[in-house]
């Protein structure tokens, strides 16, 4: 006599807005290693050099910088070889752009797969943050290789010291991730009913990016005025990157935990309203 099990699955509203649903995220976790795959194949998909742009964007923006805010608006380095400045200020922030960019139109870009099957919706933004990490990744073995050329062959290598505090890099990328993707929730669940947010994105970023020292060290803020950058949780980011791979920067204890808890704060607020959105985001899109 053959026993047959029955396997049933229950589908229910998630209640809690603050509730992060890892056990299903777990789950469905060869949809996430799916949609990781598809964010990073998608961007170079008939592309000529492929993965290789992950290289030659920072590369890039880097020269533009050097030759721009250097050679004529003479901002200062910190003493620094203006193109290790640029550089690691640009790989920091690339990829919490990526993050942020990547998650805010998550209920636009992806409604007609909302709308067809059930998944954890947070798989989505989630998948964005990790296949971002490849490219930053490939970016840090870029730019260490140019400190290391810059260490050997270049007067300026008094002026580079690596500091212990790379240690942390993993809980730096952590919180670059986090702070990303908090951003982009708030901004995905106003784009879902405000289409207008989609067309302030990309001035939104590029605001926020002068707001950030990336192309000026926070020393050269006015020191009653820094506690206003410091607000900005990616300026401590970018500091740190700098004082960790090239040894000059501004890293306070208080910058670090405003920071932090700015991140935290920005996470979990998104979170909220990401939850809130996405039980009515279908009849809006």
């Amino acid at each position: 006599m053959n026993s047959k099990t029955t396997v049933e699955y229950v589908i229910e509203p998630n209640r809690n807005w603050l509730t992060i649903p890892w056990r299903e995220m777990v789950a469905y976790r060869d949809l996430l290693y799916l949609l990781v795959r598809r964010d990073f194949v998608a961007q170079f998909k008939q592309t000529v050099l492929g993965p290789l742009w992950f290289v030659l964007q920072p590369l890039l923006l880097t020269l533009v910088y050097t030759v721009v805010f250097t050679r004529v608006a003479r901002i200062p380095t910190d003493e620094l070889p203006p193109v290790l400045f640029y550089m690691c200020g640009t790989i920091a922030w690339q990829y919490f752009a990526k993050c942020f960019g990547g998650t805010a139109t998550t209920f636009v870009g992806q409604a007609h797969l909302f709308g067809k099957v059930y998944f954890p919706r947070l798989l989505v933004p989630f998948s964005v943050v990790i296949s971002g990490v490849f490219a930053f990744a490939l970016q840090l073995l870029m730019f260490l290789g140019f400190v290391m050329y810059f260490e050997l062959f270049t007067v300026a290598s008094s002026t580079i010291q690596f500091r212990p505090a790379i240690v942390y890099l993993p809980l730096i990328v952590i919180q670059m991730a986090l702070c990303g993707l908090g951003a982009g929730l708030w901004l995905s669940a106003l784009t879902a009913k405000y289409r207008d947010f989609a067309h302030l994105l990309t001035l939104f970023a590029q605001v926020w990016m002068y707001l950030t020292p990336v192309i000026y060290p926070l020393s050269r803020i006015p020191e009653n005025w820094r506690w206003v950058s410091v607000l900005n949780p990616v300026t401590s980011i970018v500091e740190w990157f700098r004082f960790a791979f090239l040894g000059s920067g501004t890293v306070l204890t208080a910058y670090v935990c405003t920071s932090v808890a700015v991140t935290l704060v920005l996470f979990f607020s998104g979170v909220l309203v990401f939850n809130r959105t996405e039980r009515t985001f279908i009849d809006t899109v």
